[in-house]
Order: structure tokens, then sequence, then C-alpha cells
């Protein structure tokens, strides 16, 4: 029997050339105004078979042959469980104090225009896109989901680099993108049951489990960690609360992931219920972030440009339509729908305008929900790659927008693009870099 060859010598070239192409690749886009994501994402692109595996494919194979993809696959997945965790723990819902209302019309407002007009185009497209045995209800599901998410990381990263972290229209989009962001993931938890159960009685069983352990955490869970977090101030080190952390997000991922509802789920509900304030919880949360943003993150952006092929749309005009079908319904649902709802609560035009434009950024979070979606087999690669494109200039478009809306009247701060940092105001530092 053959031996199997060690992947190890071909992992410790691929994982530097992954962050270091990274990385350069946020620098060079924040020289352009944008968050590190753009960079990041279109770095997973350009390695991916849209260009270093249709210009040069030996390179492609010789960088990233077929032993190391799962591990790339598993530590870019593990760098994920801790990013929604950072996420959850960031989502501060006092942040609602003063914007409850208007927070909740916008951010209802914001889903549910896109996933009105989502669910129409899902119809449209189910013929073409669909794959093979793909219910249409999971289907039109997911698409109708995948238009209405915002990346609230992302929009605060943009907030803080220019200046309007703690503005009322600043603080109006987070309030905004916290109730969002806990919507869409309550979404895409039903689609996700849905998708995986085989009778309509087993997506139910798997929704009420799904309620039951959210109960668990904030009834059970929350106030032991209150408790441990207190006592872990004044005697423990910080080592023991790295793994206590660690191990609670792996759990509550695991837990999740048996439901049925996807592992990102039970991480993200484990950050939220994470007490905040304590003094050597939040320094470990900076440690965890210091690693697992440039060093994990970039292997889960590699692993979705593999799957990324524009060359799929190449040639096919009807494929370039519904890509733009698909962007257009993105802008409108999410941007017009923001926008009207906060002029309708009250809001001036041009403040009304920045909450849509920042609703509309989608970030890492995009690419969270699609990449469950093509594990899951509801969507195919064509309409992968058509949403990753999606994903991509929506986010981009974001900061432009923001400039052009706020010109004369912001005064933002300088950035230093070494760093993408204003010079005024410290950086978030868990997950508000994505």
């Amino acid at each position: 029997m053959a031996a199997v060859p060690d992947p190890l010598p071909d992992l410790l070239v691929a994982l530097p050339a992954v962050i270091l192409a990274c990385r350069a690749g946020a620098q060079l886009l924040g020289r352009l105004g944008q968050p590190p994501v753009v960079g990041e994402i279109v770095v997973g692109i350009l390695f991916g078979p849209s260009l270093l595996g249709w210009l040069w494919p030996e390179a492609q194979a010789w960088l990233f042959p077929q032993s190391v993809l799962p591990y790339i696959g598993v530590l870019g997945n593990v760098g994920l469980l801790a990013f929604m965790f950072l996420v959850g723990l960031e989502l501060d819902l006092k942040s609602l104090r003063g914007h409850s209302r208007t927070a909740v019309v916008v951010s209802q407002a914001s889903i549910a225009v896109p996933l009105l007009l989502g669910t129409l185009l899902a119809f449209g497209m189910y013929g073409d896109f669909a794959p093979e045995d793909t219910e249409k209800a999971a289907f039109v599901l997911f698409i109708a989901v995948s238009m209405s998410i915002t990346a609230f990381p992302v929009l605060a990263r943009i907030l803080t680099d220019r200046g309007l972290y703690r503005t009322p229209v600043g603080a109006l989009a987070m309030a905004c993108a916290a109730v969002d962001d806990v919507t869409a993931w309550c979404l895409l938890a039903a689609v996700v049951a849905v998708a995986n159960s085989g009778a309509p009685m087993e997506a139910v069983t798997t929704a009420l489990l799904a309620v039951a352990f959210t109960l668990v955490m904030f009834s059970v869970v929350r106030p032991l960690l209150r408790r441990w977090a207190a006592r872990a101030d004044r005697r423990s080190g910080d080592a023991v609360v790295l793994v206590v952390l660690f191990s609670g997000l792996c759990l509550g991922a695991y837990a999740t992931d048996r439901i049925g509802v996807h592992a990102l789920f039970g991480a993200f509900l484990f950050g939220v219920v994470t007490p905040r304030g304590s003094r050597r919880i939040e320094a470990t949360a900076a440690r965890v972030h210091a690693f697992t943003v440039p060093v994990l993150l970039p292997l889960f952006f590699v692993s979705t440009g593999l799957k990324t092929d524009v060359s799929l749309l190449a040639g096919e005009s009807a494929q370039w339509l519904w890509a733009g079908a698909v962007l257009a319904v993105a802008v409108l649902g999410k941007w017009g729908g923001g926008s009207v709802a906060a002029r309708l609560s009250g809001q001036g035009w041009r403040d009304a305008l920045s909450v849509g434009a920042l609703m509309n950024c989608r970030g890492l979070t995009e690419l969270v929900v699609l990449n469950i979606g093509l594990g899951l087999g509801v969507i195919g690669p064509d309409l992968f790659t058509i949403l990753v494109l999606m994903a991509l200039l929506t986010t981009a478009m974001t900061a432009p927008a923001l400039n052009l809306i706020r010109r004369g009247v912001d005064d933002p701060r300088p950035v230093d693009t070494t760093t993408g940092q204003g010079s005024e105001e410290p950086a978030l530092e868990s997950a508000g870099t994505r």
C-alpha cells in the first residue's frame, strides 16, 4: 500500500502565500478608501479559476494541490467560527437605546423589501440556476435571505474610519445593523433547517430546538458566564479565559450543528451572551482578533475564491443579465428600502441615504451565507459566482457612496493608510475590521 504524501510541506507554502497576498490586497485597496475585506475578497477570487487558474493552471495546482485544500478549508472555518464569536461579542444591543423605534423600523424594512424582491427574483431564476433536486422553497428562501444581509462588522469599520461612529447617524446605523444582523441570522437558521429537513415536521422540530437552545443560552449560560467573568477578573489568568471562551464557542457551534442550523450560529450566539465589560474577556477577545483576522480568515477568502469561477459567465449574455438583475435587486432592496424607511421615520434625506448606503454593505457576512448555501447544495457554482460578485460590488460601493452623500457635511479624520484607522479614535478591537 502506497504511503499517503505528507501535506505539511505544501501547506507551509500555501499558508504564507495566502496570508501575505491578502494582507497586500487589503492595504492596496485601503489606499483607495476601501475596507480590508474588499481587498481580501479580490485576492481570494484572483487565486481561483477566475484568474490564476485560467492564466497559469500549473501554478495554481502547485500552490493549492488537492492534498492541502481540505486543511485550508478547515483552518478557514475555525477562523470563521472565532470571527463569528467576535461579531456576537461586538453586537452590543445597548446601542438601541434612544434609537429603538427607528432602528427596528429601518432594519426590518431593509430586510422585508429585499426579502420580497429576492423572492420574486428567485422564482424567475429557479429553472436556470437551481441545482437538480433542489426544493423550490429552499432555493427561494435562500435567495431572499441572501439579498437581505448587512455586514455589521464592515459597517462599524467604515463608520470608525470616517469618524462617524459616535455621531447620531452612526449610532442609528449601528443600531439598525445590530437588529438586522440578529434577524438575518435567525432567517438563515430557518433556511438551513428547511434545506436539511426531509419533511415539514423535521424543519419545525429543528426550529423548536434552535429556539430552546437560544433560551438556554440567555437564561442559563449567560448568568453563569457573568458570575465566572467576575471571578476571572480577580483570580484567573488570561490563558484560562482564552481556553474557556474558545471551548465555549466550539461547544456552542457543535450544538447548533447537531441541531441542524449550522455551527456558525452557535459561535455567534455564544459571543452575544458573553458578558462585556470584563477586563480579561476584552483582552482575550483582542488576542483572538489579532490572530484570527489576519491569519485564519484569509484562508476562508481563498477557499471561497477557489469556488468562484467568473469564466462560468463568460460568453453567456443571459448569465450577465441575471447578474445585473441580482445586483439591482440587492441595491434597490437594501439601499432603497433602508433609505425610505429612515426618511419616513423622521430622518433628513442626507442621513436617510447614508443609513441606506451603509445597510447595503455586505462584506464577509454575505460570503459566509453563500458558502453555507453552496455547501447545502441549494445553489450551484454559477449562481454562487454571481452572488459573490454582488457581495464584492455592494461592499466596494459603500465608502464612495457615503463620501458622495456626506460631502461638505462631515470632516473625516485623516486615515493612516498602513493601518486603515483614523488618527483620533482607537480602532475597534474585535470584529470591526471585517
